[in-house]
């Protein structure tokens, strides 16, 4: 059951102010609000959205700035191509990330959350947005929620998440360019549903899932889904800055004139912008995702009633008991230190990656053939060529026993732009240089001689007493 915000709810640390004591929900209604650190949010975010949209239509070396082409089992990042046994790759990238994520959150909170997580670009900077220029500001929407049903109820609550659906359903689609491409997701948009019904069900989920979340469920998915919020107790000290109340500034707080009132007037403006819908004069809780919104209300407040900015801003718990803010410690050491491993690993890693894709394998089958002349040995390669442009192959043995010899491959092999093949190949060493099993290396070449890769193999044979 859900229950309007028909008016204010005073926040307290005992309970979120989304849930109401029936377990109900409570719908915030947070105020608009303007300032340096929204306008400089505003535009990280039309930055982000505009990556997010744009990647799929940039194209590098024949391909889409970031395609994950699960059908092909190529992934293409910024004209480098991976092939799917590359994806353990992956995990130096995500770890790097996650180090990096624990550095800026041990220097500055929740920076990620406030300002570049697309749960907070989509709701502040488009929905809230679309609903705003619909519905008004917030004291409009509470009266609408409380109105009876009209024609001009309606009609706004229609057009509202009319809007809201179509929204969601460009960024699902957006989403699933980045795995089927622009073009092929043009062609299932224009055929009939039932010929892609695969995709249309896809899309259709997406899009409800995307119109809930953001229509609906919104802040809840920051308090009680994401574990980020949880984290950030373990992750900070009293040395990070977050978005804070100067307490010793604002308190006790006063209606203006007061006497013996601190710089808080108490005009609750930091609680009606809140989109979670707490009093940051409360303290850091988990609800808060530094979106900055309070700072600039109250900048806004101060400077009317002719005070200093900053009664709540971005600083530390030691820096707010007018001690000094020490950026380096050994939280951020560690931290920084796991962070540009990670981002060294994952750059070497990426760094060897080749443009072709070789694997060495043996044919099913009998080990070895043995005639009255030579041992031989039957193989396979299976060669990727995952470059946008045709490209020839040569392959030749290293460190192999005396008199073994490559058969029949003959002339370098072509392959076409993304082509894979598998073709056999034969070992073959003469009966009195045989002296049991090897390894050696199969090198694979491009004809160019720019990149190579090297195939651990082994050449098995009879006991080489039964030659004696």
């Amino acid at each position: 059951m859900t229950k309007r915000a028909s008016q204010a709810k005073r926040p307290n640390l005992d309970s979120v102010t989304t849930i109401n004591q029936d377990g109900s929900r409570f719908f915030l209604h947070p105020s608009d609000v303007s300032g340096r650190y929204v306008a400089a949010r505003r535009f990280a975010a039309i930055l982000l959205i505009a990556v997010y949209a744009g990647l799929p239509w940039i194209r590098i070396n024949g391909q889409p700035a970031v395609f994950l082409d699960l059908f092909s089992r190529r992934f293409h990042l910024f004209g480098i191509t991976f092939a799917a046994q590359e994806i353990w790759l992956a995990f130096f990238f995500i770890t790097g990330l996650a180090f990096l994520l624990f550095f800026t959150t041990a220097l500055f909170g929740r920076l990620w959350c406030g300002w570049a997580c697309p749960q907070t670009v989509f709701l502040e900077h488009v929905y809230r947005r679309v609903e705003r220029w619909i519905e008004g500001d917030a004291p409009a929407r509470r009266r609408l929620d409380a109105a009876p049903v009209s024609g001009t109820k309606v009609f706004k609550r229609v057009l509202k998440h009319g809007v809201f659906i179509l929204v969601s359903g460009a960024i699902a689609h957006l989403f699933l360019a980045y795995f089927v491409s622009i073009p092929q997701l043009y062609a299932w948009m224009t055929a009939s549903p039932r010929e892609q019904f695969g995709a249309f069900s896809f899309m259709a989920v997406s899009t409800g899932i995307l119109y809930f979340n953001f229509a609906w469920f919104r802040e809840q998915l920051c308090i009680v889904i994401c574990p980020y919020g949880r984290l950030q107790s373990a992750l900070i000290d009293e040395h990070t800055v977050n978005v804070a109340y100067d307490e010793r500034r604002g308190e006790p707080r006063g209606k203006l004139g007061t006497e013996g009132a601190g710089d808080c007037i108490d005009c609750n403006r930091c609680v009606q912008v809140c989109p979670t819908g707490i009093d940051i004069r409360q303290g850091l809780q988990l609800e808060c995702v530094a979106c900055t919104a309070c700072i600039d209300a109250c900048d806004a407040v101060m400077d009317k009633v002719g005070r200093p900015r900053g009664l709540i801003r971005y600083a530390s718990e030691q820096a707010l008991e007018g001690k000094p803010t020490r950026l380096l410690r050994t939280r951020t050491v560690v931290y920084g230190l796991f962070m540009l491993a990670g981002i060294a690993v994952m750059l070497f890693s990426f760094s060897r990656v080749q443009p072709f894709e070789a694997t060495v394998s043996r044919m099913t089958g009998q080990p070895y053939f043995l005639t009255e002349e030579v041992v031989r040995n039957q193989l396979q390669i299976r060669l990727v060529n995952k470059r946008n442009e045709t490209a020839a192959f040569r392959v030749f043995l290293e460190d192999a026993p005396p008199g073994m010899q490559l058969a029949g491959w003959g002339e370098a092999m072509q392959l076409e732009p993304y082509e894979e093949r598998t073709r056999p190949f034969i070992l073959v060493q003469p009966r009195e240089q045989y002296t049991g099993r090897a390894r050696l290396d199969i090198v694979v070449e491009s004809e160019d001689g720019r990149n190579r890769l090297r195939r651990r193999a082994e050449f098995v044979g009879p006991d080489p007493r039964v030659f004696q």
